[in-house]
């Protein structure tokens, strides 16, 4: 009762400010965006269309954003986790050089039980609020950012704002490490919205996955902010490095391996599993990647022939590589379940390949969409040791060819029924 009491106002408001010939008419997109992220659209289907279940965009949208959940909290606890034992192995008592830690100072000023300072595993709250002063400014920038072009786009092209940049709007700082400037972010963010998606006419007719555009565009423009040592652990701890485990195996004495390279420097399986490691805000999670996945194949709104043939894919070429050996590239040492726990692999799998706009749509041609990237993930890692990560790259290239594998599908299903009818 009361939903519809305020769903009356808002209509009231809309038909007296914002509808055509009124005075707020021009930012109608603003308004309409608002309306639709509490309620649901008034644009409904009508006459016989074939509409599957009750699902509509924004709850696709909203349940994706769900699925995130997991990651994004287990990805706030690490930055802190990581930050605070830099800390520890630097002999800081506090955080010194940032505005971050400015802020973190003044939260552990006011509320010393938060403990935002404290090293051990067992500090979750004062982990996850440590890591939401890094977090919160990157999200709140993307937002701003890609609503603004959104926003710009809508009024341009006379449609409605959709709630397709909700899960680009938060994938996207998930990609990221903390220390990334926030200029950085308005750049590459604005490249990935307008680049990405809005010159193909917004979402729904992009045939890239935006937030990957927007990463790539980082990697590529400025690959000193987004690769290395440093970027990876929070920046007010002079002299101290975290390279991300995926670095660290590919790079140590071929002679001893890759698992040997990453005891040493205190990863095992467990701890990149659980996603206690250096990394992006999102990505090291394995565990939190694989209950979005759950909750997603559940629901019926990601699809579960992508997410197994990319790991067929990866896993069966990992295996092959393993076995074949190499004297000289330590890459070749990591078994395939290494690979599946280190660098986004799994997020990438999740969340970025399955994106239902930019994937392939036929079922044989999931499977061969899964296969490619799945394979090419590990050709990157293992044979091109230079560039340990490859998912990202991957999955913009089964961007690229999906559109070609569906075709070849539907092809092969209309020489098929051609023949089937022939025959008759």
């Amino acid at each position: 009762m009361k939903l519809r009491f305020a769903q009356k106002i808002l209509e009231a408001v809309d038909k007296t400010f914002f509808a055509k010939g009124r005075p707020f008419h021009f930012i109608y997109p603003l308004f309409e965006a608002a309306d639709t992220f509490f309620f649901t659209p008034n644009l409904k289907a009508q006459g016989k269309c074939h509409v599957r279940d009750c699902n509509d965009f924004k709850r696709m949208m909203m349940t994706v954003i769900y699925a995130l959940i997991p990651c994004v909290v287990m990805g706030l606890y690490n930055v802190g986790y990581q930050a605070n034992r830099a800390m520890e192995f630097a002999g800081a008592v506090q955080a010194s050089g940032d505005w971050h830690a400015a802020v973190l100072n003044w939260i552990d000023g006011i509320c010393p039980v938060l403990n935002v300072f404290g090293a051990s595993p067992w500090n979750v709250v004062g982990n996850i609020i440590h890591g939401l002063v890094y977090f919160l400014p990157l999200y709140i920038v993307t937002m701003i950012v890609g609503i603004g072009w959104e926003t710009l786009f809508a009024k341009i092209n006379n449609h409605e704002i959709n709630e397709g940049f909700f899960v680009t709007g938060i994938v996207f700082p998930l990609t990221c490490p903390p220390n990334i400037p926030l200029w950085q972010v308005v750049v590459a963010i604005s490249f990935g919205t307008v680049i990405g998606k809005e010159i193909f006419g917004g979402t729904g007719r992009n045939f890239l996955n935006p937030a990957l555009v927007a990463r790539a565009f980082l990697f590529f423009a400025y690959a000193g902010s987004i690769s290395g040592e440093r970027v990876w652990t929070t920046n007010y701890i002079d002299g101290f490095t975290g390279a991300t485990p995926l670095a660290v195996a590919t790079n140590p004495d071929p002679a001893a391996g890759g698992v040997a390279g990453l005891a040493s420097h205190g990863y095992d399986m467990l701890s990149c599993f659980i996603g206690t490691i250096p990394g992006s805000f999102g990505e090291t999670s394995t565990i939190a990647c694989l209950i979005g996945a759950l909750f997603l194949i559940v629901v019926g709104v990601a699809s579960w022939r992508v997410m197994l043939s990319m790991t067929v894919g990866g896993m069966g070429l990992a295996t092959l590589l393993y076995f074949t050996g190499s004297d000289t590239n330590a890459a070749f040492t990591l078994g395939p379940f290494w690979h599946f726990v280190l660098g986004g692999f799994a997020f990438g799998m999740v969340f970025m390949a399955t994106d239902p706009v930019s994937a392939a749509s036929t079922h044989i041609g999931q499977y061969i969409y899964g296969l490619l990237i799945g394979a090419l993930i590990i050709v990157i890692r293992v044979l091109n040791p230079a560039y340990p990560e490859g998912t990202m790259l991957a999955i913009l290239f089964g961007n690229c060819c999906a559109p070609l594998i569906d075709w070849f599908v539907v092809q092969a299903n209309v020489r098929r029924r051609e023949r089937r009818l022939a025959a008759k």
